[in-house]
């Protein structure tokens, strides 16, 4: 290739490395090769192996590559019970070769770094034990929790065949199965038939229930097929505005749990783990420890999962307040908490209308931000209200540690942080930190 301002090509090329810890996104460990840092996935810290290239050129200041050969292994390393993993394989798996406790040893690794290296804190100035908990029943070895309640299948154009993106690619990689996907979305056979003329389909089983929905994405200018699968199934279809149609059956799914029947329509969030609802919302309340007649806020709340445990919590004596900015999630939040008088969900982005509702203070607040986390001047209007304890639940532990030190700058410390592996086999995982105020 010729040489451009970027420098020459080097992917395809191959060096051996010493690898060393892992790195925060992307399933990756950091190594280096005559000074240059390479982002190495399929390996793991302390292994020797050959590294290929899939990114970057010689002006690159790293690049990104594959192990695609262990020279000298690490004692967590496994055989990938998938038959679709592995450098320039399927994507949507990042540990697949290594020992779910050394999985989870490798994220309670990333979130140490990220505290220290953003938050400037130890676990132990976190409030954390330094573990990231399994989530679910001991599986025989060998055998892969299958968890994911949600599976978006790409199309490949040429044959209609399903399968899920490679990993920082629009390529699919062909799959009969995905193994950590729920018995409900394995037994409606999505692989086994043809979508030709589809972009993605979306497969959805609720927990629960029996209900299942599966959510197509055309081509452009393309027809629907006729959907025929091996169980009940609600259809709906995107249409090139983005917009969100009914084909057949529901626009919603109803998901159980802590004790109530929660509507979520149109392919809305919902942790797709089958026992992180309930996980989350014991481990907020075991950190808040709401009590009769307290008020709280239940920010980003979504389907309005934390205003309910919050409600039953405070009582009639009680109030709380959920901000949510979709508004079919507040739909679905006003259903799904309809008979609870002391809840009122409003519609509105969290940093837009907090300001605006002359709340001055508060006893309690839960936050889940989306992936960026809430921010400094969220945090600052927050840390303003005084409230007793806060419950922030994150899904990305950088956004977590820095809102962390944004909470610290205004006079708020955790006294608690519990780390739950609701992803396996991926490098993602989800964390309850509780806040209180520094006492002077």
């Amino acid at each position: 290739m010729p040489k451009g301002p970027g420098g020459d090509p080097l992917v395809g090329e191959r060096y051996e490395v010493e690898v060393g810890p892992v790195a925060h996104g992307g399933g990756h460990c950091v190594a280096r090769h005559e000074g240059r840092v390479l982002f190495v996935r399929h390996a793991l810290p302390g292994e020797r192996v050959i590294a290929q290239v899939t990114e970057g050129t010689t002006k690159s200041r790293f690049l990104r590559a594959d192990a695609v050969e262990v020279l000298e292994p690490a004692k967590d390393r496994i055989a990938p019970p998938c038959p679709f993993a592995g450098p320039g394989r399927c994507g949507g798996c990042d540990w697949q070769h290594v020992t779910p406790g050394g999985q989870r040893k490798l994220k309670a690794q990333v979130l140490t770094e990220q505290l220290a290296k953003l938050a400037g804190l130890t676990p132990e100035q976190a409030g954390w034990d330094g573990s990231v908990e399994p989530v679910g029943g001991k599986l025989p070895a060998g055998e892969v929790p299958a968890w994911r309640t949600r599976v978006q299948y790409a199309v490949d154009p040429e044959t209609g065949e399903v399968g899920l993106r490679r990993h920082r690619s629009h390529e699919v990689e062909l799959i009969d199965r995905c193994l950590i996907a729920a018995p409900g979305v394995t037994e409606l056979g999505i692989e086994a038939r043809d979508w030709t003329g589809l972009a993605s389909v979306e497969a959805i089983a609720a927990t629960g229930s029996s209900d299942r929905q599966v959510i197509l994405r055309p081509l452009p200018g393309e027809q629907l097929p006729l959907v025929e699968l091996e169980k009940p199934v609600s259809i709906s279809r995107i249409d090139e505005q983005g917009l969100f149609h009914r084909v057949h059956g529901r626009t919603f799914v109803r998901e159980r749990a802590v004790g109530r029947t929660w509507r979520v329509s149109e392919g809305g969030f919902w942790q797709i783990h089958p026992e992180a609802p309930d996980t989350l919302v014991d481990a907020v309340l075991s950190g808040l420890d709401p009590q009769w007649g307290e008020n709280a806020l239940d920010l980003y709340c979504g389907v309005g999962l934390f205003a309910g445990a919050l409600a039953d919590r405070v009582g009639e004596d009680g109030a709380v307040l959920g901000i949510e900015s979709s508004k079919q999630a507040v739909t679905d939040a006003r259903h799904n908490l309809a008979e609870l008088e002391n809840v009122r969900i409003e519609c509105d982005k969290v940093e837009t209308l907090l300001p605006r509702t002359g709340i001055t203070s508060t006893d309690l607040i839960v936050l889940d931000p989306p992936r960026a986390g809430a921010g400094r001047e969220t945090v600052r209007h927050l840390t303003g209200l005084r409230a007793r304890r806060i419950a922030y639940v994150a899904c990305d532990p950088a956004a977590l540690a820095r809102d962390l030190g944004f909470f610290h700058e205004g006079g708020y410390r955790p006294v608690s942080l519990r780390a739950f592996d609701l992803f396996p086999m991926t490098h993602h995982f989800e964390c309850v930190a509780i806040l209180e105020p520094v006492q002077d």
